[in-house]
């Protein structure tokens, strides 16, 4: 349906009182401004689900190299090889094989065991305990032994690691990220080094060992320097993502107590219940584009050399591909959403963050079947990009 009447509405990635509640404003886009101009930050942005998936799949016209988030397309950096995000065919369908021969489907499904071994030792020493954080407690520490163990990290070095990884997507209250690089993978260094001399059943040293075919038709391995980028990049991704998705879980289900109860009752809906969640409160609320010819969107041309911001959490609600989208609903069933991206840069880890929200939420309900949420002491994170919890403290009642 076109649009023809002209809005006041506002959207600002860094506007807290915005991000405290974002839907409000998402839907007002949808419905009055699907093609969105911010002149201050100087960008556009597209809401509906359709034209998300339109901007997703065309990557000639709106390109990944130059960035995939606003600030850093803005910073005009350098990309390395490597970040698969921040990159175009050819080169990230190169990057991109090598990954998804180390990072299988069947790899992940093995790790169900190790991930419910960490839930048990983060969740057992609170049973018959009154509160736990969902963030400091639970949220911060499976995904990070997860992808820890899987890179090969020693355990007395996760957490430094993990807080080394995901601190560059916080922001300071309504102001951009300050960009100065792109990842950390020097931080991995002393790891890699380690593993060329001790290999063992690990990425760092699968990623050693791999073999492709580069953009020369030459068989090689990678270098040093692609295989720091890849462990930067699996090493931020595994912690951020899951550890959003597992404190949503407990926002989104104290919010639905009887939904809950539902699962508690019936544990073969959680499979359902995380792909709920996953699209009623993604971690990654936007993505962004460098337009790279004039394009015509709901009958405006969008310049060439602008930027476009992609509202997957918008898309995600948007009624017009959801039904009833703005209504949390455990028996949903849902072919396809954007929070793990779309095309081509559809998320490699899907599958693991997948398994861990399944698993821990299992987890969490065979010890807690109630909780509420510690409204007063629980704070948003502030970043741009993402969107979720910096402590999330929980009243518990242990079975």
């Amino acid at each position: 349906m076109p649009v023809t009447r002209a809005s006041d509405v506002y959207y600002d990635p860094y506007d807290q009182e915005i991000d405290a509640d974002p839907y409000p404003v998402y839907r007002r886009l949808r419905d009055e401004a699907p093609l969105y101009r911010n002149e201050h930050y100087d960008f556009y942005a597209v809401s509906r689900a359709d034209d998300v998936e339109r901007v997703l799949t065309d990557h000639e016209t709106f390109i990944s190299g130059r960035g995939a988030f606003l600030d850093f397309i803005r910073a005009d950096i350098a990309m390395p090889p490597g970040i698969l995000i921040f990159e175009d065919p050819p080169s990230h369908t190169r990057h991109r094989k090598v990954l998804a021969r180390v990072f299988t489907p069947r790899r992940m499904a093995e790790l169900e065991p190790q991930i419910r071994a960490y839930c048990a030792r983060s969740l057992d020493p609170f049973v018959g305990a009154r509160r736990f954080d969902f963030v400091a407690d639970l949220g911060a520490q499976v995904p990070m032994r997860t992808i820890s163990m899987l890179l090969g990290i020693p355990e007395t070095d996760q957490e430094r690691v993990r807080d080394r990884s995901t601190g560059s997507m916080r922001t300071e209250p309504g102001e951009p990220m300050q960009i100065e690089a792109v990842g950390n993978p020097e931080l991995y260094a002393d790891y890699i080094d380690w593993r060329v001399e001790h290999p063992a059943d690990d990425l760092m040293t699968a990623l050693l060992n791999t073999e492709f075919e580069d953009e020369t038709g030459a068989l090689r391995h990678l270098t040093r320097e692609e295989i720091l980028t890849y462990c930067s990049l699996l090493g931020g991704a595994g912690n951020e993502t899951a550890a959003r998705l597992i404190s949503w879980t407990g926002k989104v289900l104290a919010d639905h107590p009887e939904q809950r109860r539902q699962l508690v009752e019936d544990p073969s809906l959680i499979p359902s219940a995380i792909e709920e969640i996953l699209r009623f409160e993604p971690p990654g609320h936007n993505f962004a584009r460098f337009v790279t010819k004039d394009t015509e969107l709901h009958g405006t041309t969008v310049p060439k050399g602008s930027v476009m911001v992609v509202l997957l959490a918008s898309a995600n609600r948007d009624e017009r591909r959801f039904v009833d989208g703005e209504r949390f609903d455990i028996r949903r069933h849902i072919e396809k959403h954007f929070t793990f991206g779309y095309g081509i840069h559809y998320c490699l880890g899907a599958a693991l963050a997948r398994l861990e929200g399944q698993v821990v939420l299992d987890e969490i309900l065979r010890r807690f079947p109630e909780w509420e949420i510690d409204t007063d002491n629980a704070r948003l994170t502030s970043a741009s990009v993402v969107r979720g919890w910096e402590t999330l403290p929980a009243f518990i009642q242990s079975k």
